[in-house]
């Protein structure tokens, strides 16, 4: 593809190839939007093959049969490429047309074709002959080696599931068990639905976990909260229950404490009266002692100014 954008002028180059990177992008997730990017790089370059391919390619998955036979018709014309056999054999069947399906698949370069092509081609055959009401045929159509084979190919689990696909239109039901069963033995990524067609045979049925988890979910979450909610009441209860009982037992040491303030009051009334009974007993006792004192010191001052007015001079003793 490089090779083939190398032919144009650099900025038309660049333009093409930004499209067809965008077309390959979305190819999976929204084949429509790939399809329109790559009919824009047709638009601009509608001479490459590789652009062709990419126009045919995206409008087959796209699912716009009638243009998609077209641009591979196309690609065999310009490029040789014989592998869009398969694809281009499906188109017809997909736009009812499956003897012409079926033509394709005798094309003189058949041979030529990789293993993956021409595996997808007798797949698309076999769903010719069902078309057309020929269910033997088909299954006779898909009854080859490759069945079998050991393999990690792509094709063999879409190999596997269109011969239990046919065996079970047939009504070869244990048959078609067996082969749905070893086509989803090879399917890991589950892309046929092999274990569910086997299934449906078996008479079970899938159920989605991821539903049932959240039911049970819910279910587990709401007997909790309910628990939870119970436990809570419970705790108010509890709570309350104490603190009326804690403004019970304040208020009696209230009254207990009020009690014995009142009592050393008292006690402290008593102490007081006692102290000042005490302190006048003391002082009428000092005052007769200082009375006494008092009159004894005076009558000995007296005793002594007497005597000492009575008595001579000593210089005239002298």
């Amino acid at each position: 593809m490089k090779a083939e954008l190398r032919s144009l002028p650099r900025t038309l180059a660049d333009l093409v190839a930004q499209h067809l990177v965008a077309s390959g992008r979305f190819l999976d997730d929204d084949p429509e939007l790939a399809y329109q990017h790559a009919r824009v790089a047709r638009r601009l370059a509608s001479r490459l093959g590789g652009v062709r391919e990419a126009v045919a390619i995206t409008a087959y998955l796209a699912e716009h049969y009638d243009e998609a036979l077209t641009e591979f018709r196309a690609v065999r014309r310009m490029t040789g490429n014989h592998e869009v056999i398969a694809m281009m054999a499906d188109c017809e069947r997909a736009l009812g047309r499956p003897d012409k399906a079926l033509a394709l698949t005798k094309d003189k370069h058949v041979h030529d074709l990789s293993e993956p092509t021409q595996m997808e081609l007798l797949i698309v055959a076999a769903g010719a002959r069902r078309d057309m009401g020929q269910t033997a045929a088909a299954i006779q159509t898909l009854e080859v080696p490759e069945l079998t084979k050991r393999t990690r190919a792509e094709w063999l689990p879409r190999l596997r599931y269109a011969y239990a696909d046919a065996l079970a239109e047939a009504g070869r039901t244990d048959e078609a068990l067996v082969w749905f069963h070893r086509a989803a033995g090879v399917d890991g990524d589950g892309l046929t639905g092999a274990a569910e067609r086997a299934a449906e045979l078996e008479g079970l049925e899938f159920t989605d976990l991821d539903e049932d988890d959240t039911v049970l979910d819910d279910e587990y979450f709401e007997e909790e909260d309910e628990v939870e909610e119970d436990e809570d009441l419970a705790d108010e209860a509890d709570l309350d229950e104490p603190e009326d009982a804690a403004e019970d037992d304040a208020e009696d040491d209230a009254e207990d404490e009020s009690e014995d303030e009142a009592d050393e009051v008292v006690d402290e009334a008593d102490e007081a009266e006692d102290a000042a009974d005490e302190a006048e007993d003391a002082a009428a006792e000092a005052s007769d002692e200082l009375d006494e004192d008092g009159v004894d010191e005076f009558d000995d001052v007296a005793e002594d100014v007497k005597d000492s007015a009575g008595g001579e001079p000593k210089g005239a003793e002298e």
